[in-house]
């Protein structure tokens, strides 16, 4: 019966995530086998899309004060980026309080530090209060700067801080891997694992009456009488609002799929011959930055190492780990490298996530997306303002992450720059591919934009040989994707929707898969 489902799986279902690579935070973890029970006749207070840390956080915080919420999963909790992340919780963001004063107020500065310190707080009271075994530790923080340029970066850096009420200081002792000129020593930091973490939310959320949809896409939303009716093809959900906790608001074309560019993450986890884990979380200054920390899975440490991002659909993503792994040997004595995954992120044009009322939506439907790499804070951050908004319509922060807000002068020109490069993509990609002269060229498990038959194809060969083809053309805004031979999926460089190697929707804003083309035997 409908009002059944979902209500009991084994608990042996592993955690999968959307790409080929599987994280470090993977292994060993398996899904809850309770998940609440729907009731389709129900109007929920809130319907929460997304199971990551954003949207389980806020439906837990909801539901603790006292609202009906449900929350609908394309796939299940962890699926997307918060099964990806290297977990640091920092009071500092990779947009510097220095530039946010410099686009918006130094007001503004202030406001993004207290939300900050409110995420982090957070986050330490549920893993207290609920006993969360997620391997949380406070840790210091350091980012040192190596070169003259990067010490006047790391000055403004310093002294914004100070102004925005972070506590920081000067350090000559940064366990910084490589030598530098000036070091800034960040306390009462935080590492966790998210998984654990979010795993355990999502049990609690079911305790006091949550639901949770798995295996849930949803494909429209309609309002009537200010009820929201959420369709999906297993289901509908009817809900008084609706809070799009997905990274980036899904379906047609939407402000914010324009004021936010996707980037492509790299991260490994790698043994240390010498045992010199660094027991801190370390950042340099390079652009892009890299950055460190140490975690133990199973009794095994290992050294978490990221960096090397670019924008999703544009660099070589099997290059970007050659280069991380060259870097961190660099580094480290390192001894086997043992996962190694990629994750997806949204940078916002004006440096600060949007958070709010989704522009163009009904009333009662509310979005997050821009974390930049912050998503741990900056997600727990979008799910205090949110429940806020929900409950009780106000939140301190509300004006300051408006999603409606307008920033010509601080926004306008990264949103020309990233929509330009968009429209580039729309006209290069058609007629500047280079194409494979023959799908017989193409390596077992690959896939590539090819030339087939008059018309271009996107073609993947499984690892038996036999051929797929896929329209190129994704099926958000119709740029061409582009494959990802690490992650084994198709990429759109536009606006960050990923599909898998068959062509169906991982993540990102499509909600329609990637069209089936048949390709008769011998052509």
């Amino acid at each position: 019966m409908e009002n059944q489902q979902n209500e009991h799986f084994s608990s042996e279902r592993a955690v999968t995530r959307d790409g080929h690579n599987v994280s470090l935070w993977q292994r060993n973890m398996h899904l809850g086998d309770q998940n609440g029970t729907f009731d389709p006749a129900f109007v929920y207070d809130a319907l929460i899309v997304g199971a990551g840390i954003t949207g389980i956080t806020a439906a837990l915080l909801l539901q603790r004060a006292g609202r009906k919420c449900v929350i609908a999963d394309a796939h299940h909790a962890g699926y997307g980026t918060t099964g990806g992340t290297t977990a640091h919780i920092n009071t500092f963001a990779d947009t510097t309080y220095a530039e946010v004063e410099s686009a918006f107020s130094e007001d503004a500065s202030k406001q993004f530090a207290k939300s900050i310190a409110q995420s982090v707080s957070l986050i330490k009271e549920l893993v207290d209060e609920y006993d969360i075994d997620c391997d949380y530790e406070r840790k210091k923080a350091y980012v040192y700067a190596q070169t003259d340029d990067e010490v006047k970066e790391l000055d403004d850096m310093l002294e914004s801080s100070i102004r925005a009420g972070v506590p920081v200081e000067v350090t000559q002792a940064a366990p910084g891997p490589q030598s530098y000129q000036k070091a800034l020593e960040y306390d009462q930091q935080a590492q966790f694992h998210p998984l654990k973490y979010i795993l355990a939310l999502q049990k609690e959320f079911v305790a006091l009456g949550g639901v949770m949809l798995e295996n849930t896409r949803i494909e429209d939303i309609s309002t009537e009488d200010d009820v929201h009716t959420a369709k999906s093809p297993e289901r509908e959900i009817k809900a008084k609002s609706v809070f799009y906790a997905t990274h980036i608001p899904p379906g047609g074309v939407n402000l914010l799929h324009f004021r936010n560019a996707p980037y492509r993450s790299y991260v490994i986890a790698a043994t240390l011959s010498d045992g010199a884990y660094p027991d801190a979380l370390i950042y340099d200054m390079k652009d892009p930055y890299h950055y460190f920390r140490t975690h133990e899975v199973d009794g095994q440490k290992y050294l978490i190492s990221g960096g090397h991002d670019h924008k999703t659909g544009h660099g070589d993503p099997e290059q970007s780990f050659e280069d991380l792994i060259s870097f961190t040997k660099s580094c480290y004595q390192v001894a086997e490298v043992s996962s190694k995954w990629s994750a997806q992120y949204y940078v916002p044009t004006d440096g600060l996530p949007y958070i709010g009322h989704l522009p163009g939506a009904s009333k009662g439907i509310y979005a997050a997306t821009g974390y930049n790499g912050n998503g741990m804070i900056l997600g727990t951050v979008a799910a205090i303002v949110v429940s806020q908004l929900i409950a009780t319509g106000e939140s301190e922060f509300k004006d300051l992450f408006d999603p409606g807000r307008i920033k010509p002068i601080a926004g306008f020109t990264e949103f020309i720059k990233e929509n330009a490069d968009v429209a580039n993509r729309f006209v290069a990609d058609r007629f500047g591919i280079d194409k494979l002269d023959s799908v017989a060229q193409l390596p077992v498990d690959s896939g590539d934009i090819v030339e087939y038959d008059g018309q271009k194809l996107a073609i993947y060969k499984d690892q038996k040989g036999e051929v797929h083809a896929l329209s190129p053309v994704c099926t958000h805004t119709g740029c061409i994707v582009k494959w990802n031979g690490s992650e084994k999926s198709w990429d759109c460089p536009c606006h960050g929707g990923r599909f898998n190697a068959h062509g169906q929707v991982l993540t990102g804003p499509t909600r329609l898969d990637l069209e089936q083309i048949v390709v008769s035997e011998g052509s």
